[in-house]
């Protein structure tokens, strides 16, 4: 708090300079509190709110997963660590279809947003292709998605081969 003090002491001294009172109008200057809210106190928000994620390898194993709003599928594999082989090889550049997975027909229809084209030419090259299939480098994790369920393919092509 009393950085705080001394913050608005300087503040004050550089806001009543001539200079200052040239760029800043008197009615600014004499509001209360003016310089008082220049400055904050509280600690920001970092932490993101998690939610579930469930990938089902096609020998009907399930891994749990947990994912922070705003990371893509392809984050939630790598930050859980979750093996699954030459999953993500391009590191989501969307020049390969390594993160190829499959969602139900009412996941997919909750997703954000529709893949773009170069997402579809890319799915063009992957196998399992279903009407249900997304890279999973372009789906970002919302709250809506909490519980998310996706299927991963037997196998991949790695489009840049």
């Amino acid at each position: 708090m009393a950085l705080v003090r001394t913050l608005n002491g300087i503040s004050k001294s550089v806001f009543s300079s001539s200079i200052s009172k040239s760029w800043l109008s008197s009615r600014q200057l004499a509001k209360p509190g003016f310089l008082a809210r220049s400055t904050s106190t509280t600690k920001p928000l970092c932490e993101k709110k998690e939610v579930k994620v469930t990938f089902v390898r096609a020998s009907g194993e399930r891994i749990e997963a947990k994912a922070k709003v705003g990371d893509s599928l392809l984050d939630v594999v790598v930050n859980n660590e979750i093996d699954l082989d030459g999953f993500g090889a391009c590191e989501g550049t969307l020049t390969c279809s390594t993160c190829h997975l499959i969602f139900s027909q009412k996941d997919y229809d909750k997703l954000p947003e529709k893949p773009t084209d170069e997402e579809l030419d890319m799915l063009d090259l992957a196998y399992d292709l279903s009407d249900t299939s997304r890279l999973g480098c372009q789906i970002i994790m919302t709250e809506d998605l909490d519980g998310l369920e996706v299927k991963v393919p037997t196998t991949i092509n790695d489009a840049r081969s």
